[in-house]
């Protein structure tokens, strides 16, 4: 057994040792130059129940470095029984580019919930250009330019970065454990492995969007940006992960824990349509508390403590070249407080995963 563990952690270990030197060491996608003329584009935005976000999304918006009559912004409301539209359009008054909001009462095909709004905003914007964000999340002033910067022949999507942020305690633990993950999937796509697009931080062309058939014609999935994704790659339409800080948004953080998990169950759905050696990779990753566990019971806890160091320096190291290229700096001083989030969140989702209940999503129940 022993033997065993030793085994599972050396190659544990030795895993994110090579991934972190690696992302220290590749600097990813760089910008090219800027289409010119610059195009017009279509911001998109689902909203279900979001007057406490929508306001600070639109006003990020609006301080955009692009120029205003350059932007046609639509906001989908998918039902809302708040006020998501008055202060969306309140928000908006006097804005100097194109902005609308549609109500969304049809079904369109296949999709459902976000993936429905999204398929109907697609049909009536007039670019060439996508740009898909969420409304908790509030864009940089350079969004727009920062990912056209990255467009080229072929290519049909580029993603951006997102960092959860807010003050308290329990909002730094999801924007280290987020911007970590990030790290690590920017390493596998540089390796020219596609794993996923954000679709709070998202370009897709018209083109490429166009050629999947839309929202209305894809498999109707609750991670519903990976789905568009992984249609282009399909087509053969190119892709570009991008780590840099002019792509940086903020996501506001899931206010408990509980919310927390209903997030997490949602990406685990998508993550279970991964291809199979990532899945695997990812059954791998979680295994390390399982075997730290085990650990302490045939070796002892002192031994299993040193292992517990060995993975707060790695991940520390990982996490000081993550904020670094975001443009931030990485709050070292969290990782002891980590692995006890970390720990508990594995255990919490996995459980969670097991029992046959359904998870809440926007107001909107899921199995």
């Amino acid at each position: 057994m022993l033997l065993f563990l030793s085994i599972f952690l050396v190659g544990w270990f030795l895993i994110l040792a090579t991934s972190t030197l690696l992302f220290a060491a590749r600097p990813g996608s760089q910008p090219g130059a800027l289409p010119t003329p610059l195009p017009r584009v279509s911001i998109l935005i689902a909203a279900r129940n979001e007057e406490a976000a929508i306001a600070r999304c639109l006003t990020a918006i609006r301080q955009l470095d692009y120029p205003a009559h350059l932007l046609e912004v639509l906001l989908g409301d998918d039902a809302s029984t708040d006020a998501t539209s008055a202060v969306a359009a309140q928000t908006m008054h006097g804005f100097a580019g194109s902005f609308r909001i549609l109500p969304i009462q049809a079904t369109l095909g296949l999709a459902r919930g976000k993936a429905n709004v999204l398929a109907h905003l697609t049909r009536t914007a007039t670019t060439d250009f996508f740009f898909i964000t969420d409304a908790d999340i509030a864009v940089p002033r350079t969004w727009v330019q920062g990912l056209l910067a990255h467009t080229a022949p072929g290519i049909g999507t580029v993603t951006g970065l997102t960092l959860v942020d807010g003050p308290r305690l329990f909002d730094k633990l999801q924007g280290l454990d987020w911007l970590m993950s990030l790290g690590l999937v920017q390493v596998v796509s540089d390796q020219g492995r596609p794993v996923t697009a954000m679709g709070n931080n998202m370009l897709i062309t018209r083109e490429a969007y166009q050629a999947t058939g839309g929202y209305e014609n894809l498999p109707f999935s609750v991670t519903e940006d990976y789905e568009l994704f992984r249609a282009t790659i399909r087509l053969g339409f190119g892709y570009r992960i991008i780590f840099r800080p002019e792509v940086l948004a903020a996501s506001l953080p899931m206010h408990t824990f509980g919310n927390l998990l209903h997030q997490r169950r949602r990406w685990m759905r998508g993550a279970e349509s991964l291809p199979r050696w990532l899945r695997i990779g990812l059954l791998y990753h979680a295994g390390f508390y399982p075997a730290l566990l085990l650990l302490v019971w045939v070796a002892g806890p002192a031994v299993a403590g040193w292992v517990l160091v060995i993975k707060m320096t790695l991940q520390g190291a990982l996490a000081y070249f993550s904020f670094r290229r975001a443009g931030r700096r990485a709050p070292l001083w969290l990782m002891p407080l980590f692995e006890l989030y970390s720990f508990t969140l594995t255990f919490a989702i996995t459980i969670f995963r097991l029992l046959p209940i359904s998870f809440d999503w926007k107001g909107r129940r899921y199995t």
